[in-house]
Order: structure tokens, then C-alpha cells, then sequence
């Protein structure tokens, strides 16, 4: 993996995504863990006639294999795909795999969460975020990795930054206990957020998989 901070000679990876947000934060964590600067990124923005592939899995994995595989084998590029969300035990797990689809904006997903947990006590507001990165190539050959930070529902929305759920997560352990993701710093929550540990744990894979233009075994 390279570890010096000049422009990066491999080939673009494609992120099976068209979530500008999402974009950026994985351009940031990547170009941090891997120490190359300009490392290339292609999007759904890339290939305007591509359709998205219906994720109908059930888990986490399932779905962010099923995006990178077709977006892999569409367009005969490495692609990487996640697929990630908000875990409420309290709700049976909801709205997990839903996350992105359980209301019809970020602020309106907020609100719904936030109505179906009126009233429940602080014990009962354990929260996770999980995220499942995906490697896959146009040969069939695929690789995931896992990443997840546990907290609890805050009542209310708290800061400006982040997307999603971002501002009602609000996190437990280590120096930033008490405050939700949103209310960090962009590179404060890519050092401890589900995407970025899920990137952490496949970022050596990435680099060694652009360099060969297949998945590479551990």
C-alpha cells in the first residue's frame, strides 16, 4: 500500500453509487488511508444510461455484492459498492436495509425514526450503524469487509454535518461520547464511522486490486 502523498498512478475505481455525499466521504478516507493523493473515482454520474440492479437481499452483504457485481460486470471496471444503515433493536432492527428508502429525504427518514421512538426510555435507544464494503471485478472475483460504531437515538436532531441519520446518532464510546456524528468534524467522523472503518479494513485490498485490475486474495 502506498504510503506517500503523491498523485496516484492507478486506475480509477468505480463506486457503485450515485450519493455525491457518499462520494466524497469515500474520496477522503481512501486518499487518507492509502496516502495517494488524486486517486480517481468514477460514479453512476460516470455512466448515465447504466440502470441500478434491484437490491432484493435481505442483508447488508447481499445487497452491496449484488451493486458492485453489476456495476463490475456492466462496465468491466473494479467496482466497489456499500451497502450501509441504521440499526434499531428497538424497532426490530428497522429501518436497516430501508434506510436510504424509508422515507422520502434525509430529513423526513429522521423524523419517522424519531415518531417511532416516542417515549422510549434512554435504555431502550441503542443504536448501530453498520456498513458492508464490497470488491468486486468483471471476472466474478468479489471480496467484503465490515465495518460498525454503536451508539444510541438522541431525541432531537443535533448539528450541521454528516447526512442521513447523522445528526440523531449519537455515539458512546471514545472522546466523542455524548455528541452525534453530526455535530464532528468531517475527518473526526471518517475516523470512527461505520463507512470508514468497513474502507479501513479494505483499503489494502483496493489499492492491490486496482494495481492488477482483478480482486486479489488476501
Amino acid at each position: 500500500m502506498a504510503m506517500r502523498n503523491e498523485p496516484s498512478p492507478l486506475e480509477p475505481l468505480l463506486v457503485a453509487s450515485g450519493n455525491r455525499h457518499k462520494i466524497e466521504e469515500i474520496r477522503r478516507i481512501l486518499e487518507k488511508l492509502t496516502g495517494t493523493a488524486g486517486l480517481r473515482l468514477l460514479s453512476a454520474a460516470d455512466f448515465p444510461r447504466l440502470a441500478a440492479p434491484e437490491e432484493n437481499g435481505a442483508t447488508f452483504e447481499q445487497n452491496a455484492l449484488i451493486k458492485a457485481r453489476a456495476w463490475a460486470e456492466a462496465t468491466g471496471r473494479l467496482t466497489l459498492a456499500d451497502d450501509s444503515g441504521l440499526v434499531v433493536d428497538a424497532l426490530g432492527g428497522r429501518p436497516g436495509i430501508h434506510s436510504a428508502r424509508y422515507a422520502a429525504s434525509d430529513a423526513e427518514c429522521i423524523a419517522r425514526v424519531l415518531r417511532e421512538m416516542e417515549g422510549q426510555p434512554a435504555e431502550r435507544r441503542a443504536a448501530r450503524f453498520e456498513c458492508v464494503m464490497a470488491l468486486a471485478d468483471p471476472r466474478g472475483g468479489a471480496a467484503i469487509r465490515r465495518g460498525v460504531v454503536h451508539g444510541r437515538l438522541a431525541t432531537a436532531p443535533r448539528g450541521r454535518g454528516g447526512f442521513g441519520y447523522d445528526p440523531i446518532f449519537e455515539l458512546t464510546e471514545g472522546r466523542h461520547a455524548g455528541r452525534t456524528i453530526a455535530e464532528l468534524t468531517a475527518d473526526d467522523k471518517n475516523s470512527i464511522s461505520h463507512r470508514g472503518r468497513a474502507l479501513a479494513a479494505i483499503a489494502p485490498r483496493i489499492v492491490r486490486s486496482l494495481a492488477q485490475g482483478r480482486v486479489v486474495e488476501d
